[in-house]
């Protein structure tokens, strides 16, 4: 626009490796402290830090955070089982590179924070899809032959993963990633873009869309939690992964379904008794 001045944010080659690698090296920290905590299923990990790789997309764009994620997922797994754990290699990845290469380009491109939590439901989407598929179809069928399980099951088993993965990384990505980009933002302004600066320095933040991105997923798990419970849905759970298992998943519904569903609401109505106390004031 006329009589506008755009400064464009471009950072060096060399800091952008220097990223990638501390990327790479926190991730890797931050998803060993966690791996042993499995999912239902008793393979896949519990995941918080999936800030880390959303942080550096977030402050460096694409490539540091795709490289970092994808490095660090496989030093974590390789170090938890002693080896190159090639489970990690042909699913994590690939999931966690085109992930969090979406996060980054998604942002690098205009940075809000109603695009960041866009971005963060794509990529928590698309990313825990490739890994899940990948892991259980790529690696435990065909590369290890240990899954004797129908199609139909093993298709319920990678949704079931990526359901898992999704709703145990949400509340972390969205609760903790935007404080911390905006630490970073006030400290080291010359690190982050000008559109990056300028809405993480501000005090809004779309908590209407934010309590969407939690109450929405929350809704669906009750409902599949519900379905198990009372539809044949929860006698194939039974059959396909056996009693104990399948009271782990829909305990997995249940509390992950409660625990979005209640952090959605939380958020909404903070908002709606500070815009009343504005109001009145």
């Amino acid at each position: 626009m006329k009589g506008e001045v755009v400064v464009k944010q471009n950072n060096p080659t060399s800091l952008l490796i220097v990223a990638a690698a501390m990327c790479a090296a926190l991730y890797a920290i931050g998803c060993y402290v966690t791996a042993y905590v499995p999912s239902p299923w008793g393979f896949g990990q519990f995941r918080p830090a999936v800030v880390i790789p959303a942080f550096f997309g977030a402050i460096f764009g694409p490539f540091p955070a795709a490289l970092g994620a994808a490095i660090g997922t496989l030093i974590a797994d390789s170090t938890k089982h002693g080896t190159l754990y090639m489970g990690s290699l042909i699913a994590a990845v690939p999931g966690n590179f085109v992930g969090f290469y979406i996060f980054g380009y998604i942002l690098k491109k205009k940075f809000s924070w109603a695009r960041f939590i866009s971005a963060s439901l794509i990529t928590l989407t698309v990313a825990n899809l490739i890994v899940a598929f990948l892991y259980v179809f790529a690696f435990k069928v065909f590369y290890m032959q240990a899954l004797a399980l129908t199609t139909n099951a093993l298709i319920y088993l990678s949704i079931g993963l990526t359901i898992w993965w999704f709703v145990t990384m949400l509340p972390f990505i969205l609760l903790l990633t935007p404080p911390i980009i905006r630490v970073v933002a006030a400290a080291f302004p010359s690190l982050v873009s000008n559109d990056l600066r300028t809405h993480a320095l501000k005090m809004e933040f779309p908590k209407l869309s934010f309590s969407l991105a939690m109450v929405t997923p929350g809704v669906i798990m009750l409902l599949i939690g519900i379905a198990t419970t009372f539809t044949p849905f929860g006698e194939y759970t039974v059959t396909s992964f056996g009693e104990t298992a399948a009271s782990m998943i829909e305990l997995m519904y249940y509390v992950s379904g409660a625990l979005l569903f209640s952090i959605g609401i939380i958020v909404l109505a903070t908002q709606k008794l500070l815009i009343h106390r504005i109001s009145k004031a």
